[in-house]
């Protein structure tokens, strides 16, 4: 009897076998696919923003290139430069320091007055002729005006404004952005200034001072 009983337990404990092994591999499983989602969601996001900010980065890239290039530009004639050789100065821009002649010739007749020209006042024969952007810029201003002529008005990004004045058959329209030597109108005359025929008055303003345009260009 007690044999019998001794030899029960020993039975139980053989078809009941531990297996140590079967936790531990559970758990190494389910941290395998928690890894792998956390690293597949990285890559993903890594990718989406690198993309974006390579595209951010180019957009900027492109603005500020461009920009560069607007302020590295030299200033150039308002108008064809293989018609440089048929460019006449009927009135040039007022300027104490030079020489009686020339300001002589820097002053504007109007109704016997003397009027000092804040600009120059180029001629081609008295003939209509192209007006092209001396720089790149933007249109701030067109101006219609029958008795001092049509004006348009370009800021640019170096800080200067260049004005178009005596002009017809506009080709631009305030907000729109040209680059230099772009066609913006035909030189025309005026009833202000009727002396001078068909002219371009040319006008350059740095930080909103008027400058004389012949000390950038060579006329």
């Amino acid at each position: 009897m007690r044999e019998e009983q001794s030899n029960k337990p020993s039975q139980k404990k053989k078809n009941d076998p531990k297996k140590p092994w079967f936790w531990p591999v559970v758990y190494v499983g389910f941290s395998v696919v928690f890894v792998g989602m956390i690293w597949g969601y990285n890559v993903f996001v890594s990718t989406d923003s690198a993309e974006e900010s390579e595209w951010t980065d180019a957009s900027k890239t492109d603005k500020v290139t461009i920009e560069t290039n607007a302020k590295a530009e030299s200033m150039k004639y308002p108008f064809k430069e293989t018609m440089l050789d048929n460019v006449e100065i009927v009135q040039h821009y007022y300027d104490m320091e030079a020489d009686e002649a020339t300001r002589e010739k820097s002053l504007v007749v109007f109704k016997q007055s003397y009027i000092m020209s804040t600009g120059v006042s180029l001629s081609m024969n008295s003939e209509p002729f192209e007006v092209v952007a001396a720089l790149s810029g933007k249109v701030e201003e067109v101006n219609l005006d029958p008795f001092e002529g049509d004006e348009i008005v370009l800021s640019h990004a170096n800080g200067m404004q260049t004005k178009y004045r005596s002009v017809t058959g506009i080709l631009v329209k305030v907000g729109d952005v040209v680059e230099q030597g772009q066609s913006l109108a035909t030189a025309a005359e005026n009833e202000w200034n009727p002396n001078a025929g068909v002219h371009l008055q040319f006008e350059v303003l740095e930080n909103g001072v008027l400058i004389n345009p012949e000390s950038l260009l060579a006329f």
